[in-house]
């Protein structure tokens, strides 16, 4: 089957403002969409711009919208999305992040926004034996959010940036609930200034876009309310008064 790839171009060198252009590839159904991309670049236009690397949905490289839902190119498979002859798909880069050029976004807020939660166990204590054991149960109150690949559907999916730039985004927000609702962390109040925030967890408004979006099924904003539980527990706990921080 014949599809329209009709694809949003921006190269700072030479444009003001985005542009589409449209590209006609020959492709099977179960192809990936990633497949038709890979046909434009290397047969058509040598100056197309986007981001792939392991092409098996791990990576995360590859997230941009299609057709106004962001997603992994590589596991988008053409029928999924085309469902005839001639069918037009649309894609766009990611939203909420600068275009560098095509679908190719600068990730740095991204990641800096990532990195203040401190992503990574914090745990001063002297290691029991040869590690620090779990039970499955403990394991399984996280044990989603550990799948995180860091492609920013969910940060680009989020409604909550076109009023709030500083809100610290799902991706953020749900591995700082990784890590304090892990058994063997002790990095709770070390994350609780920038979880606990106005641009924290209490920015989220329980859209779900951000579940939605998720590659890998990770339920982000059932692990945000959780984050803002353990919060309000914490603060009754120290006899504190309880205010959700929440902006409407």
């Amino acid at each position: 089957m014949k599809i329209i790839l009709k694809i949003e171009r921006f190269n700072p060198e030479t444009d003001t403002e985005s542009r589409f252009q449209e590209y006609t590839v020959e492709v099977a159904p179960t192809d990936r969409l990633l497949d038709a991309l890979i046909i434009i670049k290397q047969f058509q236009d040598g100056t197309l711009g986007f981001r792939k690397s392991c092409a098996h949905g791990v990576c995360g490289s590859d997230a941009m919208r299609i057709n106004g839902k962001d997603r992994l190119a590589c596991k988008t498979l053409v029928q999924e999305v085309a469902d005839a002859d001639g069918a037009v798909v649309e894609i766009k880069p990611l939203g909420h992040l600068p275009v560098q050029r095509d679908l190719i976004v600068d990730q740095t807020e991204f990641f800096s926004k990532y990195r203040s939660i401190q992503p990574f166990l914090i745990n001063d204590d002297p290691v029991p034996e040869k590690e620090r054991r779990q039970s499955p149960e403990e394991r399984m109150k996280f044990d989603d959010a550990t799948n995180c690949i860091l492609c920013a559907s969910c940060y680009s999916a989020c409604p909550i940036f076109d009023k709030n730039k500083n809100f610290l985004g799902p991706a953020a927000l749900s591995q700082g609930y990784r890590f304090i609702a892990d058994s063997r962390d002790k990095g709770f109040e070390n994350r609780l200034p920038d979880l606990d925030s106005p641009d924290g967890v209490w920015a989220c408004q329980n859209h779900f876009k951000c579940t939605e979006a998720c590659p890998r099924g990770i339920k982000i904003t059932k692990r945000i309310n959780q984050t803002k539980k353990m919060i309000q527990d914490h603060r009754k706990g120290k006899g504190e008064s309880i205010n959700d921080g929440a902006t409407d």
